[in-house]
């Protein structure tokens, strides 16, 4: 059996990606997108959909399978407890939240919906820099 400190190591680096990813989204993707126009967003939002789900899909069911390890290994763990929380409420948002706002803006582009992508996308971002922190402490700890 892989040695938890390295399951651990993988869980964060995952963690650390998908954080850094977050940021670069919340700061700098999502608020471009107002700027593409009306006439190309459709086909620029297709384009961004496909393409992001390369990027994002397979980091985050790693992290999901690793993380669930990591609370199996430590099942009486608040932390781990804790980390999976962050984690239910990150794939929670995603598709209960930007999923559908990205699916509505695949059809025109609203600023109430991109503003609204913007706004909510702070949750994904706080939950997952929490996240990172929380598993830097474990590591350290």
């Amino acid at each position: 059996m892989l040695n938890d400190q390295y399951i651990l190591l993988l869980h964060l680096f995952l963690t650390l990606y998908m954080t850094g990813l977050v940021w670069f989204v919340q700061i700098v993707h999502y608020p471009l997108m107002a700027k593409v126009g009306t006439s190309a967003f459709r086909s620029y939002q297709q384009a961004h959909t496909q393409r992001t789900t390369w990027v994002v899909a397979p980091p985050m069911l790693l992290e999901l399978g690793s993380g669930s390890l990591l609370l199996y290994l430590h099942h009486s763990s608040a932390w781990h407890w804790t980390n999976m929380a962050l984690l239910m409420l990150i794939w929670a948002s995603t598709f209960l939240i930007q999923v559908p706002i990205h699916n509505r803006l695949l059809k025109d582009f609203s600023a109430v919906y991109h503003r609204r992508l913007v706004r909510t996308n702070w949750l994904r971002t706080i939950a997952w820099t929490l996240r990172a922190l929380l598993l830097l402490y474990l590591l350290l700890d």
